[in-house]
């Protein structure tokens, strides 16, 4: 794709996106239960200004009726009545803050096993997590499940924060032996950047402010880190992915035979000229506009809205795919993945599901199970029958239509997916691709139902 760019298509591409990456962070914090992950999230929003008065004095009061003198920063995360009433995080909380170096989109996770789908949620579309440590503990099971759901969420940086470093009198042997045995469990995951910092989100030690109390240490705080590191990608180093989300046909006299096709560049980058592929039909066009914002443009980018007009009349509709004709996915009816189960009941062998993957759904049957992860030492448990709530497992699923599918390792927008109930259109489980299969090789295929489920 990067060849069919001039040398200035790709600077104007690069130059966006290092703006926009260097504007905006989505990062998710993760941790055990109690190591301070909502602490430190008010310690973060409180030191760097980003808490109204109001809410503050919100704190306060709730602080105070609950018998506290101090604020419990942890508050201006922790909403649910529950949440406070057990002094846990039960629900993915979000929150909103900026400094003058860049905008903030923060995750705040669960750290209870039970909840380890909420981590999922929150860390899918992040460019960083924050795992959080007790000093006083160290590394306990749930801290390598968050680090494996992160490596297999592909989070491109990881941040080990040591909490409560104050507890054991700021020891630095304690800390680097923490960030050893860390750093080697999520190096062995194929995690690509881990970043240690020792804190304390009660006192404030090395979140906003260095730390007076650990001179040991060098490096940034937490904030400094997140407005610092490196995210995003040049968009011209990927094949262009645009799903088709709404089909535009005005039939009025000004345009009566306008055609367009809407939607949000899942990757790459898309000119005027370029051949492309309509997936799963196949057939195939060439671009010849593409209006963004209502101005005519020669080249858009991920992640920009847009709407692409083709030289063929094709028969187009919402889900389908278009893509670059040298750099076109394949199509597979049978898909491996990873999945994470988000329900309470059980995935089994057998079930009919919905798959949704970008603006396509269509009907699958889970065909088998193969295996359940164990995440304390990381291996594989054969044929569980089943995926419980907060299970991660392999899948081998059908799908009753061609589906465009990229690996999850090369595209975490469009190698990922969606099993919904088709009941009640209740989410069950979050998939990430691996690499497509193709039928059994004697050709057998499964018999059909009157349901129309088998494919």
């Amino acid at each position: 794709m990067t060849s069919n760019l001039t040398s200035e298509e790709q600077a104007a591409a690069a130059a966006v996106e290092r703006s926009a990456a260097t504007s905006q962070l989505r990062f998710a914090t993760a941790g055990s239960v109690d190591d301070g992950k909502s602490t430190l999230v008010g310690r973060l929003l409180h030191d760097s200004k980003s808490v109204l008065a109001d809410q503050l004095e919100a704190v306060a009061h709730a602080s105070r009726s609950r018998g506290q003198e101090a604020p419990d920063l942890a508050l201006l995360t922790d909403g649910l009545r529950a949440e406070r009433e057990q002094g846990i995080t039960i629900d993915v909380a979000y929150r909103y803050f900026a400094t003058p170096k860049r905008r903030f989109i923060l995750a705040d996770t669960p750290g209870h096993v039970q909840y380890t789908r909420n981590m999922v949620t929150g860390a899918s579309t992040a460019e960083l997590a924050v795992v959080l440590v007790d000093a006083r503990n160290g590394v306990v099971e749930q801290t390598r499940r968050h680090a494996a759901v992160a490596a297999l969420l592909r989070v491109p940086h990881v941040v080990l924060a040591v909490n409560k470093m104050d507890l054991v009198d700021y020891a630095e042997p304690v800390f680097a032996a923490i960030a050893e045995e860390f750093t080697t469990y999520a190096a062995s995951l194929g995690v690509p950047e881990i970043t240690a910092i020792p804190i304390s989100a009660l006192a404030g030690d090395n979140v906003v402010t260095p730390s007076a109390n650990m001179d040991w240490y060098g490096g940034p705080t937490v904030l400094e880190h997140l407005e610092t590191v490196p995210v995003g990608t040049d968009p011209s180093q990927d094949p262009a992915r645009f799903p088709v989300q709404y089909v535009i046909r005005p039939q009025t006299s000004e345009h009566p035979d306008y055609r367009g096709y809407a939607g949000q560049i899942a990757s790459g980058v898309l000119r005027v000229g370029d051949a492309v592929t309509v997936l799963p039909s196949g057939r195939t066009s060439t671009v010849t506009g593409i209006d963004a914002l209502g101005a005519m443009v020669d080249v858009a980018w991920a992640p920009q809205s847009v709407t692409v007009t083709l030289a063929d009349d094709l028969d187009i509709s919402r889900g389908d795919l278009i893509a670059p004709s040298d750099h076109a996915p394949e199509t597979t009816q049978d898909v491996e993945a990873t999945v994470c189960h988000l329900h309470d009941r059980p995935l089994r062998v057998g079930d009919r599901v919905l798959l949704k993957h970008t603006t396509r759904t269509m009907k699958a049957i889970i065909k088998d199970i193969p295996s359940r992860l164990t995440l304390a030492d990381l291996s594989h448990h054969p044929a569980p029958g089943e995926l419980a709530a907060n299970d991660i497992g392999r899948v081998v699923l059908r799908t009753s239509e061609p589906l465009a599918l990229d690996a999850y390792e090369d595209s975490r927008r469009t190698g990922s997916f969606l099993l919904i109930d088709p009941a009640d259109g209740t989410t069950l489980t979050a998939g990430m691709a691996g690499d497509s299969f193709a039928a059994s090789a004697d050709g057998a295929e499964a018999a059909r139902d009157d349901e129309g489920w088998d494919f």
